[in-house]
């Protein structure tokens, strides 16, 4: 039989473990037509932001999906993985950039939480927002539910203080 006390002890490291966690926990908010709603950036992501000078409107290039080339390309609910194609502030291309997915709306929602070097060294929190400037995160209509099948494989990426 388990002692209480060694179930304690693993939940609390557990809990522990989970607190550096920079992705929103809960969850967001969302709005009727599905598209997620108003999001704080965290404390620890603007002071990282500012270390690297990632000023609001601060912005780059990604690749969506680093996972995928050829277009058009799938998007799915749920978290992605984007790669840096030119530099961000100190942050060097090709840093990987893990944020989330919304497909519910007319066009996908990308919202990143964390950067990862690709010169070493531990994720970086930060708050910036993929952006639809020439209709790249438009929706195709073939686009089934929880996907987004876009045209293009890049967009504009920038940081931001808040999700809005």
């Amino acid at each position: 039989m388990i002692s209480s006390k060694l179930v304690r002890s693993c939940c609390s490291v557990l809990l522990m473990s989970l607190a550096g966690c920079v992705t929103p926990a809960g969850g967001v908010a969302l709005r009727p037509d599905g598209t997620p709603g108003p999001e704080e950036c965290s404390e620890e992501a603007r002071k990282a932001m500012s270390y690297l000078r990632l000023f609001v409107g601060e912005a780059a290039v990604v690749q969506i999906d680093a996972n995928q080339s050829a277009t058009p390309i799938t998007l799915y609910d749920g978290p992605i993985e984007s790669m840096l194609e030119n530099d961000l502030g100190f942050l060097d291309a090709p840093s990987r950039l893990y944020g989330r997915v919304w497909t519910s709306g007319p066009q996908a929602v990308i919202r990143y939480y964390e950067a990862q070097p690709m010169n070493g060294g531990n994720k970086i929190p930060l708050c910036a927002v993929a952006r639809m400037g020439m209709g790249q995160l438009r929706k195709r209509p073939e686009s089934l539910p929880g996907t987004a099948v876009v045209d293009s494989t890049t967009a504009a990426v920038f940081i931001v203080d808040a999700f809005r």
